[in-house]
């Protein structure tokens, strides 16, 4: 396909999806109708296991909201990356993408049930990391990409793990038996308070992964690595909000633990004061953008934790549409700085200091911290990565070693190397 008809079809979809969902709201508001499912039907029943696999949509003041917004948003990044990327040679390659993450996008905000909210999920993630990962021609935006896939395989295990002990808690995953029938969030919990608790974590460090909160939050500036139009609408607008908007669809299981929501409310502390400091130390205008989110992101799991659910909702949906529009003015701002600094002759001054010139060895640590973004990701490869790492070269090793027994040869050279150039004598 040519570009415009690329470009065509794209607003075509985009234009088509909104004025249905526009529609779908102004009849829920002529009616009164605030709870509306609409089942597919059991696509997988396994009675034995007592499994159900149903595809389910539910449109409530949660869902339909957040759709309308993933229409006018992918609507206006769509617009600006038609223009932006105009000749690029990966163009079809990131509206196909974009395609795909436009389609998780909606199928998560309409879920009615954990499966088919899970079924968008991996659809988003698996679309970012490769728009991470769009300059595949450079070793940086692939390697990064691939660090943001690992950190989404991570949070999409707690995720299935969670779904898993719904299904055997609640024999279903629809959200309807889970949470009651009331409209959201006026549901109850249909499980205890220690199973709320247990479902509940699993949920919330799904939530801290798919939205880059502490500890995951190095992946962030990696994310930075793709096209500014990818930036905006992933990292500032919808993918960072996917966390907190489960957060918000599983409202009523914090409602059953004091000690999940303590949890909620201290990682939205954490990561909002982490946000805060982080931001004032990027030289990256993307960076900073994304780490000032970031601190939004934190705030808005606050206000879920405390309860405030129509709060949390607003804040996310005007947060979202203003670092939109920052992310996509960033490259016109810095080129019209530059511009304007040209034609001065000089270097605009009443720059802002993020910190304090004094050299107290408390500054220099604080700014090392920022400048360092809390030295997580060196956390992450100490803790988790290196000893994974050091586990599967191990049985690398006796994987060899047993083959060439069983061969009954010696192993060549290059089979007493590991993948990475070590000698497996030295890995054992």
């Amino acid at each position: 396909m040519s570009e415009t008809a690329q470009s065509m079809l794209t607003k075509f979809s985009v234009v088509t999806g909104l004025v249905a969902s526009v529609s779908i709201l102004g009849v829920m508001l002529t009616t009164g109708s605030r709870h509306v499912p609409i089942d597919f039907g059991s696509w997988v029943s396994l009675p034995t296991e007592h499994f159900h696999l149903n595809l389910k949509f539910v449109f409530d003041r949660l869902s339909v909201p957040f759709v309308i917004l993933t229409f006018v948003l992918c609507g206006t990044v769509g617009a600006f990356a038609s223009v932006y990327l105009h000749r690029d040679r990966g163009y079809r390659r990131f509206f196909l993408l974009y395609a795909l993450f436009l389609m998780g996008m909606v199928i998560s905000s309409l879920a009615g049930t954990i499966e088919t909210l899970f079924f968008g999920w991996e659809l988003v993630g698996l679309s970012s990391a490769l728009l991470v990962a769009y300059f595949h021609e450079r070793i940086s935006p692939v390697s990064n990409g691939l660090r943001v896939w690992t950190i989404y395989r991570i949070a999409d295990a707690a995720f299935l793990i969670a779904a898993l002990t719904l299904h055997h808690l609640t024999g279903a995953g629809d959200f309807e038996g889970l949470l009651g029938d009331g409209p959201w969030p006026q549901g109850h919990a249909a499980i205890d308070s220690s199973s709320a608790l247990l479902v509940g974590l699993l949920l919330l460090l799904a939530a801290a992964g798919k939205s880059g909160m502490v500890p995951f939050s190095g992946w962030i500036p990696r994310a930075m690595e793709g096209p500014t139009p990818s930036s905006a609408v992933f990292y500032g607008a919808l993918s960072v909000h996917l966390g907190v908007f489960l957060l918000l669809r599983v409202s009523p299981l914090l409602d059953a633990s004091l000690l999940l929501r303590i949890a909620v409310i201290l990682l939205g502390l954490v990561t909002a004061i982490f946000g805060a400091i982080a931001s004032r130390a990027q030289s990256d205008v993307k960076n900073a953008l994304a780490y000032a989110s970031l601190t939004q992101v934190g705030i808005i799991t606050v206000e879920i934790g405390l309860g405030l659910h129509y709060f949390a909702l607003i804040h996310m949906i005007g947060h979202a549409c203003l670092r939109t529009l920052q992310l996509l003015r960033a490259p016109s701002a810095l080129k019209d700085h530059q511009t304007l600094e040209n034609a001065v002759g000089a270097h605009l001054g009443g720059e802002h200091l993020a910190f304090p010139s004094a050299k107290s060895s408390y500054s220099t640590m604080l700014y090392r911290f920022a400048f360092e973004r809390g030295f997580l990701d060196a956390l992450l490869n100490r803790g988790v990565v290196d000893p994974f790492m050091s586990i599967f070269r191990l049985f690398d090793s006796l994987e060899r070693r047993w083959t060439n027994f069983l061969s009954g040869g010696e192993s060549r050279e290059s089979d007493r190397l590991s993948p990475y150039g070590d000698s497996l004598e030295d890995v054992a």
